[in-house]
């Protein structure tokens, strides 16, 4: 299952999540994003349990884009107990993504 993140729920859903957090950042107007986004949903039905995946409209959520200094999309970040631990960018295959989760 894939968290929509927001601003009001950032703290609860990510800083708070007793399990690694995946961080797609993306917009719906990037084509990219939308090439990422198959492999985010096969990721978060596999690992559910194990990682929560969340999505952030940078569009929507600009001033979270920023916090975690988002510059292009698709990135995905990767939070451990509140602690930024990594992030990608651009167009990851599901291995990659495996990699920089580290399971």
């Amino acid at each position: 299952m894939v968290v929509k993140i927001t601003n009001d729920n950032f703290e609860e859903e990510v800083l708070k999540s007793d399990k690694p957090v995946l961080l797609d950042f993306w917009a719906d107007w990037c084509g990219p994003c939308k090439m990422m986004s198959p492999v985010v949903e096969e990721l978060a039905d596999e690992l559910e349990g194990q990682v929560k995946v969340g999505k952030v409209n940078v569009d929507e959520e600009a001033a979270l884009a920023l916090k975690y200094q988002i510059m292009s999309i698709p990135t995905l970040v990767v939070m451990k107990k509140g602690v930024f631990e990594g992030k990608s960018i651009g167009v990851q295959d599901k291995d990659e993504v495996l990699r920089l989760l580290a399971l």
